[in-house]
Parts: structure tokens; C-alpha cells; sequence
């Protein structure tokens, strides 16, 4: 027989398999490749009607859909509805789809190496001083045109304005107390642009955040951003309406009407006043000075938005609905999970005044590296929630999840002081402390990128200020366990700074003893850690002299409650559903509403009408939403009965467990280069240029989180070193990790 006439059935079966393999990979590129052309398309559509919609063309065209429309189920409310939510509610379910057929990212596999490093839009800082903070090319574009489209707007409207004022022949008294009421008008049509694009950052746990790689912790600034632009409309709009009204003589009267037809000023009033009050306690000086401050009265955008529905009714409310129902589905899945409390594990108090705490999570919990998770300590207050970046990394342990907080303001205080107060010195610190001795914590999250960037980079510039080692911690460990667990890892050379005011924070990084993760990572990894310790001229300790202990207490945790997988960056499929099945039920309930009350008691009222829209809204996610939020649940509890790998209490997260720690010579330690300057800062040119020089022609990843004055030297430096680059030098990509609400 030939012996190209047979093969044998096991080759056979690779072939077949290979083949497969291929078809499926091809397969699921081209679905990912036509959801992103779909998704594109009704973007720009979308984009480009909001665009042109001052002009009268567009607006004509507008009107008669609206007119054509009038007589149907959902009446003019729904053609709003269709033009201005669908298109993102679209886009928001076609992103769940490509989520879910792209799976987790294979981010073990090798990726090709370019030869030559590219400047990137996002990661090129345009912009470091200024009230935008560190802006990148991509972003300045995008704020660029959003300035652009306002301009634009105004400046239409006001012309159409003029046009239409010229036909009357009136007094000019009251003809500039027109053209002032129709000025504020537009500027509100303007706005409900902007407040269209308003909450679509802060919903942390978004598909649409997730869809197009930006943390939330990014995102945050988009709503600042948008929160000024919109609130400086809205004012204006009030300010031109009010100063209309007095030029006419019917200032009270107006102030005080609620109207059932057309709209109702009191609401609108009542909503202004609660944004005023928002907007003036974001400020940033008012903001850093007293946050409790800012963060209570944030609170009031639900009677922002409550009498914002009354004021302009449901026609106007439908055009801003999707990103309003996309927080509302957020914020109601974020309370979902936080009802549960989290067992913490172990504590530990640093001399420095920094607490580390180990949380109890469950093994199908997925976060990455730069994860961030927000704590509520019920003993320690009722309301308040704070962020801290996550500084263990996923392979550390599948049931743990680990964050240090600095001692900074009342609240870190009292937690300092709670578990000081609970803690032993001495070997009995590692006995399990009696259940009652115990601290209850509400967690959201962990939120983060959809992939973990720093993954992404074979050169790495970690930059830390002071508690910002907290997620390079992470970091660092998330590469060892690569390299001991031989999965693909692109960082090669990573260069870690560190500037802390103290001696005494250096315990932070010298807990991480990473022989003990990877003995042979000096072999594979070039590692390099500077050390500035800025208000020290020299070191305070003699090689030799033992290190104050920490304080470390390890809870009971018989009772085994961990974190829910409810939200942060859980399970596509769950959080999917609950988007979808919450959307179709408020299209639903607003058909049933429509047939059996609207229509048929012809109720005209658009205050009313607006009320109920909102009443749609809230009730959709409750049922619709609640349904998919306890089969969740269900299939959480099902799933995690027996089948979590037990871990002992006395997790290794926290390394040192209170024994005396001897303060090493920098010289002595087994980094491959760590050197400690005392008295010194960082100087970020010398760095670069120095960097530059001995990396050569590659990219490389810059990685910040600290103060923000940090953030601005080393943007600045990478602007100055990408701007006067030569064809031998790097390009450096700016990355901030820091998190400023």
C-alpha cells in the first residue's frame, strides 16, 4: 500500500481537530469583526444625527417623524425614544455579544513583538497642567469635538433664533425678552445632549466600558468633564429663562407654576437647585478640602433626576433615558451586591500607619492586577464607601483578595485604631481571635480593566508615590507567577520607582519576598527598584537592627462569606442577560402602561407622564432585572456548594505574620538592582534619558499611581522624551492608576 494512501487514525484525529480549530478561530473573528463594523455604523449614525440636529433640515425632518408618529401606541414619546436610547441600548446589546464570543482574553498566549514601536492616541499625553489633569491625544480629540459640537449648537440656534424674531413686529423690550427665553431654551435642548452622555462612566461594571477597554476609574473623569459642561448649560438655560420672565413682569407667577400641559417650572427649579448644589461641593478645592461633604450631597441626583422628569416630561426624559436606565441597572446591581457581608480573613497594622486587609471571595470571582474594590465598614459608618486599589493578583490565591489602606483621614483612623485594639503582640497574635472580634465589610466590586495592560508591554516603568505601591505589588506578583507557572509573560524589563516621604514605608515592599514566588526570576526578569526617601538625608536604622513588628489578627471565618460575583468583573453572560431582560422590560411595561391607562384615559399631562415614565424605569428593573439578579444568585449558591478549594485562615498574603523583620543592606538584597536614596526625588529626565539609552528602539509601558503632581512630572516626561525622539529611542506610553473621584 502507498504510504501516502493511509495515515494513522491518531494523526487523523489531530488534523481533523487542527482543522477545526482553525474554522471555529476563523469563524469567531469574523462574528467579533462584523459586530465591531455594526456597532461602528450605528455610532456614527447615531453620532452624526445628534450632530446635525440644530440644523433646521435635520429638525424639520425631526418634527414630521414626531408629527407621523403622534397617533400610534407609544405616541411621540416612543419616536423619541427610538432615535435618541435605542441606538445606544443597540449598541450596548451588541457589545454584550462580542463579550461573551470573545471570551476571557488570551492573555497567556505570545503576541508578536513589533519590531518598531507606535505612538498610541490613548497612551500619548497631549495635555499635563490644566484643570483636565493629564489629557492624551484621544482624549483631547474627543473633548475637541464635544466643545466643537457645543459652539455649534449655540451658535445655530441663536441665528435661528434672530431669523425667526425678525418676522414680528413687536416692541424690542419684549422682543429681547424673547430672544432671551428662546436663547435658554436652546441652551436646554444643548444640554439634554450632554446630560445624554452623563452617566454613561459612572456605571462601573457598564458593557459599554468594558466593550471599549476604558476602567472605570478613567471613566470618572469623563463625568467630571461632562458634569461642568452640563450643569454650565442648564444654569445658563435658567439664568436667560428667569431674567425673560422679569424683563415680562411674571417672574413669580412662573416660578411657582406647575402646569399640566407643557412644562412644569417648580420641578424644574427644585432640579436645578439640586445640581447647584452638586456642582459647587465637586469643585476640587471644596472636593479635597471636605469629601464627606461632596460625597453626601452627591446623593441629591436622585432628586435631580426625579424633578428633572417632571420638569421636562416624557418626551424629553425618553431622549435621555439610556444612559440614565444604564446607571439605574448599575447602581441597583451594585446595591444587590453590597447587602453582603465579606469575611475578613486576617489584618494587619504597619508602623507606618498603613492597614492591610485580606477579604474572603469565592473561586469564580475573576479581577486582574489593577483591580479596585470599594469597602463600607458598617462599624465605622453607615453611608460611606472608599476605594483602594487591589495588591494581591488573581494567581496569588483562588479564595483571597487583598488591599492596603493608608491611614489618612477619620475613617482609616478609626479602622487603625478598631483593629490595634483587637490585635495581640507577640506569638498569641496568630491564634484565631473569638468570633465576636470580628469586623464586618461591605465590598463593590472588584472593578478594573477588561485585561490587564500591564500584561501588554515587555518593558515596564512602574511609578509609585507613597501608597501607590499598592497595585505594583500586584503587579510584581502577577509577573512571578507567570514566570513560576510558565505561562507566557511579555515583561522583560521592568523598572520600578518609589518615592516615600519616610523610611519607615519601606516594610510596604520589603513584605514582598519574591524568591519565595519564583526563586529563579532574576534569570528571566530584568528588575530594577529606586528607592527615594525624600525627607530623610540618610538611613535611620544600622544594618542589623530589628524592625518594629507589625500587628497582625486573623479572624474566625466559620461562618465562610465571601464577596458575591455579582458585579465588578463577574460572569458576561449573567450581567448580559440582566441588561437585556431589564431593557425588554421597559419597553414591556411602557406597552402595557400605553394599552391600558395612557392611551385609553387619554392622559395629556406631560409632568404626569414623565413621573410615570420614570416609574417604568425603576419598575423594570426591579422585576425584570430582580428576576435574573436571584437565578444569579441561585446559580452562584449552586455552583459554589463544594466546590471551593479550601484554604487555610492564616493566608500568605501577609508574608511576615509578626515575626521580627532585620533591616537589610540595599546592597545585600537578591533584586537584581535596588538602590535607596535618602534626602532626594526622583529625576525623571536623567531616568528617561538614561532609559532611553539602554533599552533602545521599543515600547515601553509607563505605569503611575500616586498624587497628582506626580502624575504631571512623569507625563511631562513622557510627552518631552516622545516629542524630541530619535529612530534609536523608545516610545513611552503613559498610563495613570490613580483613582480621584
Amino acid at each position: 500500500m502507498n504510504e501516502h494512501s493511509a495515515q494513522h487514525p491518531l494523526l487523523v484525529r489531530k488534523n481533523d481537530e487542527s482543522g477545526c480549530v482553525k474554522k471555529t478561530t476563523l469563524l469567531i473573528f469574523l462574528a467579533k469583526w462584523l459586530i465591531k463594523f455594526v456597532i461602528l455604523a450605528i455610532f456614527i449614525a447615531w453620532a452624526a444625527f445628534i450632530f446635525l440636529f440644530p440644523l433646521e433640515f435635520i429638525n424639520d425632518l425631526f418634527n414630521n417623524w414626531i408629527l407621523a408618529t403622534e397617533g400610534t401606541l407609544f405616541g411621540i414619546t416612543g419616536s423619541g425614544f427610538f432615535l435618541f436610547s435605542v441606538p445606544i441600548f443597540l449598541i450596548a446589546f451588541l457589545a454584550i455579544a462580542h463579550l461573551i464570543i470573545s471570551g476571557e482574553d488570551d492573555l497567556h498566549s505570545k503576541k508578536k513583538i513589533s519590531k518598531d514601536p507606535r505612538f498610541s492616541l490613548w497612551t500619548f499625553p497631549v495635555l499635563v497642567d490644566g484643570p483636565f489633569g493629564v489629557v492624551s491625544a484621544a482624549e483631547m480629540i474627543g473633548i475637541i469635538l464635544f466643545y466643537l459640537y457645543i459652539i455649534w449648537a449655540v451658535s445655530i440656534y441663536t441665528i435661528r433664533n434672530f431669523q425667526s424674531l425678525s418676522w414680528f413686529d413687536i416692541p424690542s423690550k419684549e422682543k429681547s425678552a424673547l430672544m432671551l427665553e428662546m436663547t435658554g431654551a436652546r441652551f436646554a435642548v444643548v444640554g439634554l445632549m450632554c446630560l445624554a452622555f452623563l452617566f454613561l462612566p459612572v456605571a462601573r461594571g457598564s458593557v459599554l466600558l468594558q466593550f471599549i477597554h476604558i476602567p472605570f476609574e478613567h471613566a470618572t473623569r469623563y463625568h467630571v468633564w461632562l458634569g461642568h459642561l452640563t450643569m454650565l448649560l442648564f444654569t445658563l438655560h435658567g439664568l436667560f429663562i428667569v431674567f425673560a420672565w422679569a424683563m415680562q413682569g411674571r417672574l413669580l407667577h412662573e416660578l411657582k407654576d406647575w402646569k399640566n400641559l407643557g412644562i412644569a417650572n417648580l420641578p424644574g427649579v427644585i432640579s436645578l437647585s439640586a445640581g447647584l448644589v452638586m456642582w459647587a461641593t465637586s469643585l476640587p478645592g471644596v472636593r479635597r478640602i471636605n469629601f464627606e461633604l461632596f460625597f453626601y450631597t452627591h446623593q441629591l441626583y436622585v432628586v435631580f433626576i426625579v424633578f428633572f422628569a417632571l420638569h421636562v416630561g416624557d418626551f424629553s426624559m425618553s431622549m435621555v433615558a439610556a444612559g440614565v436606565f444604564l446607571f439605574m441597572l448599575d447602581r441597583f446591581l451594585r446595591f444587590c451586591q453590597s447587602r453582603r457581608t465579606v469575611d475578613i480573613l486576617s489584618a494587619a497594622c504597619y508602623p507606618c500607619g498603613t492597614v492591610e486587609l485580606v477579604l474572603s471571595k469565592p473561586a469564580k470571582l475573576h479581577y486582574n492586577a489593577l483591580g479596585w474594590v470599594f469597602l463600607q465598614i458598617r462599624d465605622l459608618s453607615l453611608l460611606q464607601w472608599h476605594p483602594f486599589s487591589v495588591s494581591s493578583c488573581p494567581l496569588d490565591g483562588k479564595n483571597h483578595i487583598s488591599v492596603l489602606i493608608k491611614v489618612l483621614g477619620k475613617w482609616t483612623g478609626k479602622l487603625n485604631e478598631y483593629i490595634m485594639s483587637i490585635s495581640k503582640e507577640g506569638p498569641q497574635s496568630h491564634q484565631l481571635l473569638p468570633p465576636q472580634s470580628k469586623i464586618s465589610v461591605s465590598v463593590e466590586g472588584p472593578y478594573g480593566p477588561a485585561s490587564p495592560y500591564h500584561l501588554k508591554y515587555e518593558n515596564l516603568i512602574l511609578v509609585a508615590g507613597g501608597i501607590g505601591i499598592s497595585p505594583f505589588k500586584a503587579i510584581l506578583r502577577d509577573i512571578l507567577h507567570h514566570l513560576q507557572d510558565s505561562i507566557p509573560c511579555l515583561p522583560k524589563n521592568v523598572l520600578l520607582i518609589w518615592a516615600v516621604k519616610k523610611s519607615d514605608e519601606l516594610q510596604l515592599l520589603q513584605t514582598l519576598d519574591m524568591e519565595s514566588i519564583c526563586p529563579f526570576f532574576s534569570e528571566v526578569l530584568n528588575l530594577e527598584i529606586q528607592t527615594y526617601v525624600t525627607r530623610e538625608s540618610e538611613p535611620p536604622m544600622e544594618e542589623g537592627k530589628v524592625l518594629e513588628p507589625l500587628k497582625v489578627c486573623v479572624f474566625d471565618n466559620s461562618r465562610k462569606s465571601r464577596m458575591s460575583v455579582l458585579f465588578g468583573t463577574g460572569n458576561i453572560i449573567w450581567s448580559g442577560m440582566y441588561v437585556m431582560a431589564s431593557t425588554i422590560g421597559l419597553v414591556t411595561v411602557i406597552w402595557l402602561l400605553d394599552s391600558f391607562y395612557i392611551n385609553p384615559f387619554n392622559v395629556t399631562y406631560w409632568w404626569y407622564k414623565g413621573h410615570l415614565f420614570l416609574a417604568c424605569m425603576i419598575t423594570s428593573i426591579l422585576l425584570f432585572g430582580g428576576f435574573v439578579i436571584g437565578l444569579w444568585h441561585l446559580w452562584e449558591r449552586r455552583t459554589s456548594q463544594d466546590g471551593e478549594p479550601k484554604e487555610t485562615n492564616n493566608v500568605g498574603l501577609i508574608e511576615q505574620q509578626n515575626e521580627p523583620r532585620i533591616h537589610k543592606n540595599p546592597g545585600r538584597n537578591h533584586y537584581n538592582i535596588n538602590s535607596f536614596r535618602y534626602g532626594q526625588r526622583p529625576d525623571f529626565g536623567g531616568i528617561f534619558g538614561s532609559i532611553s539609552e539602554r533599552w533602545g528602539t521599543v515600547d515601553i509601558g509607563v505605569i503611575v499611581c500616586g498624587p497628582s503632581t506626580l502624575e504631571t512630572s512623569v507625563a511631562r516626561e513622557c510627552r518631552t522624551h516622545n516629542l524630541k525622539r530619535r529612530e534609536n529611542q523608545p516610545i513611552f506610553h503613559f498610563n495613570n492608576h490613580s483613582f480621584d473621584l
